[in-house]
């Protein structure tokens, strides 16, 4: 089993607890267009792309999904969130800590995230730039979550190897999208339950993890 090379961070839920706000803004949308977004609905698209989310709550309302539509709602849901991001993001239990841990290391981080560019540059004014040395937004790879294209854009910027890598998630979406290029994952679910599977252990909360910990990882039978 390799040693460790990287740890690839999820931001919304995993790291900042900004799901929560994500469903606000969402539901505003629906609002905005004239209509009202369920809870199952919600749930169903924590850690989902900009477009899908678009989509999916354009639909929910009973309007179009074209791609005009998909534009103009997501403008709308950018812009939104961006309001609500630049008042700061609460952290998750640990996280800043797992980070901090982390980088003092040495091993390499990335952060792998399916939201724009434009808001994960808000979030970082929270989280700090100084933890990673690549990120990976949604708007940048060929594919979201839950296809492994951020993942594994993620490990060829490092230029590490997926298997020797762990990446921490917190939504099925993220989850899939980890495993699927390779990499072990740490889930610490925030949301809707992440079903069990190969190369998945899962942890309460970052709560106390050391880099020991997430070491270990990579030779636990999770393949």
């Amino acid at each position: 089993m390799p040693d460790l090379a990287a740890v690839l961070w999820d931001m919304d839920g995993t790291l900042v607890d900004s799901e929560g706000l994500w469903s606000i803004t969402m539901a505003e949308l629906a609002v905005h267009l004239g209509g009202e977004l369920s809870a199952a609905t919600r749930e169903e698209l924590t850690g989902s792309s900009l477009r899908r989310t678009a989509s999916t709550v354009l639909r929910e309302v009973g309007l179009p999904d074209d791609e005009a539509a998909v534009d103009a709602a997501g403008r709308w849901l950018v812009g939104r969130t961006h309001e609500v991001f630049s008042r700061g993001l609460p952290w998750r239990p640990g996280a800043r800590e797992a980070l901090a841990a982390v980088r003092a290391s040495g091993v390499a981080t990335a952060l792998v995230t399916s939201t724009y560019r434009k808001l994960t540059e808000v979030a970082l004014d929270t989280i700090g730039r100084e933890w990673f040395d690549v990120t990976v937004c949604g708007d940048e790879v060929s594919a979201t979550k839950p296809d492994p294209a951020p993942y594994r854009r993620a490990c060829e910027l490092l230029g590490v190897d997926p298997e020797a890598s762990v990446a921490v998630e917190d939504s099925p979406t993220g989850t899939a999208s980890a495993a699927a290029a390779g990499t072990t994952v740490l889930v610490v679910p925030a949301g809707p339950a992440v079903p069990p599977g190969e190369r998945r252990v899962f942890r309460d909360s970052l709560e106390g993890l050391t880099v020991s910990d997430v070491r270990l990882l990579l030779s636990a039978n999770v393949h």
